[in-house]
């Protein structure tokens, strides 16, 4: 496969100032999420990737959340604001600046087209190198309605021609515009000033670049990608249809890099989740951002996990609730209809049934009986419990924090504890049971109306 030089320098030219109304949503299009990662998100992680050290991204007129969340991905980007919708090229240009500084390859990328990877834009930015004033990425559609097509002479790309102004001849090529391109950086800017208005919106299209280049005898590359990976997502049906792709994609990951699925496609993963070695993941699992699971744990069914670092040989579920802040380390265990949250659950140490741990720190070999909840919150603030290594916690105990539990220290069943207990010690916190015999049959009786002889 063909690579772009690495000493070649790299500017990455995004353009995120689409507004989406055919999302019907109040958020920016580029800013709804694939695997848990903003679209935006996925292609300035690819460019960066693939080789481009400086990142200019091209907003809609103050959408400073849009800028935010670039920043986010790359914290050196330069944002450009494109206060009129004049077109393709037009946005291009808002992020002059950028441009006029000098730079061997530009690549223009769009935001929502996320299911873009790294080894695409390298594959673009190839032919460049070798001596392609410009490369065009494109694709075989299986139907090409509705695209635009790549016309192709002599090896070089000669015009891009949408389907209302192709010929007879021209319709059936299948060879589409997938919009991406890029740039020899000394040339960009004498194509794009060059780049007219005269079409019935009067806009700037960033495709009448090739025609302006071809008429200057340039050559034009056309570098082919698989249609599925440069999709764009303009509706909520084409966002689950990207969603359906990249899911697809992170559990091929996941498997290579030796785990087991044993249902895959019902296994939701995020774009940053990290499976390590012979980790088993039971069916219906869901993971959020910011997980990673090490070597031979195992995810029973039906678990959420969000925010949590699981270390080896760990256990979780089935029916687990594991929320950000959560560290699991290496062969404890948390059962089903367990939720923790910010917690940090020591070697060995478990909470197998029924439990909520929320703002925790367990020793190792603790162990934590059903129904036991840490009170840890009082209407205003969040309050820390500590639970010594080797202590046992019985069943339906609520501990209210902030208290510490002594290592080695037992709690008695149904307790509440409101106070420290001592390393070894015994916390009985409930009131005395009492007893009457006979009580109830005759309470029984007296709501029957039967009196006993």
């Amino acid at each position: 496969m063909p690579q772009a030089s690495t000493s070649r320098t790299c500017l990455a030219v995004i353009l995120a100032a689409g507004e989406g109304t055919r999302m019907r949503s109040d958020k920016p299009k580029v800013m709804h999420e694939i695997a848990g990662r903003p679209m935006l998100g996925h292609v300035l992680t690819a460019v960066q990737a693939a080789g481009a050290t400086r990142i200019a991204v091209v907003v809609g007129p103050d959408r400073f959340d849009v800028a935010e969340a670039a920043r986010g991905f790359a914290p050196n980007c330069e944002i450009f604001e494109q206060r009129e919708r004049l077109g393709t090229a037009h946005a291009v240009l808002a992020a002059r600046p950028a441009l006029t500084e000098a730079v061997d390859d530009v690549i223009i990328a769009f935001a929502d087209t996320p299911l873009i990877d790294a080894a695409t834009f390298t594959r673009l930015r190839a032919p460049l190198a070798d001596g392609a004033i410009m490369a065009v990425l494109g694709f075989e559609a299986y139907d090409p309605t509705g695209y635009g097509r790549l016309i192709v002479e002599y090896g070089s790309l000669q015009a891009i021609r949408e389907e209302k102004d192709a010929s007879v001849e021209e319709k059936p090529i299948s060879l589409c515009n997938a919009g991406l391109m890029a740039f020899r950086g000394e040339r960009v800017l004498s194509l794009l000033d060059a780049i007219g208005n005269d079409n019935a919106k009067g806009e700037y299209y960033l495709t009448d670049a090739v025609a302006l280049a071809a008429g200057r005898g340039e050559t034009i590359a056309v570098v082919r990608a698989p249609e599925r990976i440069v999709q764009g997502v303009n509706d909520r049906a084409q966002l689950a249809s990207a969603e359906a792709v990249m899911q697809e994609r992170l559990r091929g990951q996941v498997m290579a890099n030796g785990a087991t699925l044993i249902d895959p496609p019902s296994v939701h993963l995020s774009a940053d989740t990290v499976i390590g070695r012979d980790v088993l993941i039971e069916p219906n699992v869901f993971f959020g951002p910011g997980v990673s699971v090490g070597d031979r744990a195992v995810i029973h069914a039906f678990s959420h996990i969000e925010g949590t670092a699981i270390g080896q040989g760990a256990q979780i579920g089935p029916f687990a609730r594991l929320r950000p802040g959560t560290e699991l380390a290496e062969k404890a265990k948390v059962g089903n209809f367990v939720e923790i949250k910010k917690a940090q659950i020591g070697p060995g140490a478990k909470v197998n049934h029924l439990s909520y741990i929320g703002d925790a720190v367990i020793g190792a070999g603790a162990n934590i009986g059903a129904g036991t909840i840490t009170c840890n919150y009082d209407g205003f603030d969040k309050h820390l419990t500590t639970i010594g290594a080797g202590a046992f916690i019985g069943s339906n105990s609520a501990l209210v924090a902030p208290v510490t539990i002594g290592a080695g220290s037992y709690v008695g069943s149904g307790s509440v504890v409101t106070q420290d207990v001592p390393d070894d010690a015994l916390a009985i916190a409930r009131g005395r049971q009492f007893m009457r015999a006979g009580w109830a049959a005759s309470f029984r009786a007296r709501k029957t109306g039967k009196v006993q002889g």
